[in-house]
């Protein structure tokens, strides 16, 4: 697994040749990107110039955020499938097979059963075509309890629910998109971890929360840097993610207002600091390349 940033869930507005160069001078080894910006340098300069802008910076593509609105009406979501496969086919010329998106954790106009059979007629037609370009999709299960409680009706917030719901899209390329903070929220700990494999891990997100809320109290979008606090068990979350032979991105998403209120440079700088401690903690490979255990914890 590899230290990987996003920019954008951490405030900071950045270009692709921007976020590659953030990511280069902090110390990452991986960076997402959308899609469709690499599309639209692809159509003007060539595929092999966004392939150029990786590797000539020594930095891995990480992930690219899932380009299909399946949550509103049918003519936007067919919209989006339509645009998938030309996606899905530069995605893979870009060695970079990842995409991810959330499930919303509730819902007032369907109840559970009915919500799981319209998802997967809007997904399993997405995670086909992907699977055709050899592409991954990571669905994220929401696990605060403050986020279902105003829904009529719960949905999908575990780990073993969202797995579910992957077995049952039934193409073999669904699998999940691991927050540490959905985990603690879900009332899950860092040992279920040892349940997956790395063909279930898609990719992973960490954070840390507020020291002084329960699992069942904690807000979706009131985060903190991993380490930050001290709450949840980063420590053994990343030694469970090595120990299964995960080989994918691990970003910070830590939907903090202090950092958005910093400069970009300095909410990146914050951020890589605060993953290179945690990479530290746990005793993986301080450089961000595949983890290898540098001490016994």
């Amino acid at each position: 697994m590899f230290t990987n940033l996003n920019t954008g869930v951490i405030g900071v507005r950045a270009t692709l040749p921007e976020t590659i160069d953030y990511a280069k001078r902090h110390g990452f080894a991986g960076a997402d990107f959308s899609i469709e910006e690499a599309a639209q340098l692809a159509a003007k300069h060539g595929v092999q110039y966004v392939r150029d802008l990786f590797s000539e910076a020594g930095i891995r593509p990480g992930s690219w955020g899932f380009p299909v609105e399946y949550r509103k009406d049918e003519a936007t979501w067919k919209e989006g499938i339509g645009k998938l496969p030309a996606l899905a086919k530069l995605a893979s010329e870009l060695g970079c097979p990842r995409t991810a998106t959330w499930v919303l954790p509730g819902y007032d106009d369907r109840d559970y059963g009915e919500q799981f059979k319209h998802l997967l007629g809007r997904l399993r037609p997405a995670a086909e075509i992907l699977d055709d370009y050899g592409c991954r999709i990571g669905l994220e299960f929401i696990g605060p309890k403050t986020l279902r409680n105003p829904r009529k009706y719960t949905f999908i917030h575990t780990m073993d629910g969202m797995l579910a719901f992957a077995a049952a899209v039934g193409t073999g390329n669904v699998g999940l998109l691991l927050d540490i903070f959905h985990l603690y929220t879900s009332h899950g700990q860092s040992a279920d971890v040892l349940e997956l494999s790395n063909a279930d891990v898609v990719t992973v997100h960490i954070n840390d929360a507020p020291k002084h809320l329960g699992p069942d109290e904690q807000l979706d979008n009131v985060r903190a840097l991993p380490g930050e606090t001290g709450l949840l068990d980063i420590t053994g979350f990343l030694q469970a993610l090595h120990q299964i032979g995960y080989d994918g991105p691990v970003t910070a998403e830590p939907f903090s207002r202090r950092l958005s209120e910093m400069t970009p440079e300095d909410a990146v700088r914050e951020t890589a600091e605060a993953v290179h401690s945690v990479w530290r903690e746990a005793g993986l490979d301080s450089a961000g390349q595949t983890g290898r255990r540098l001490t016994a914890n």
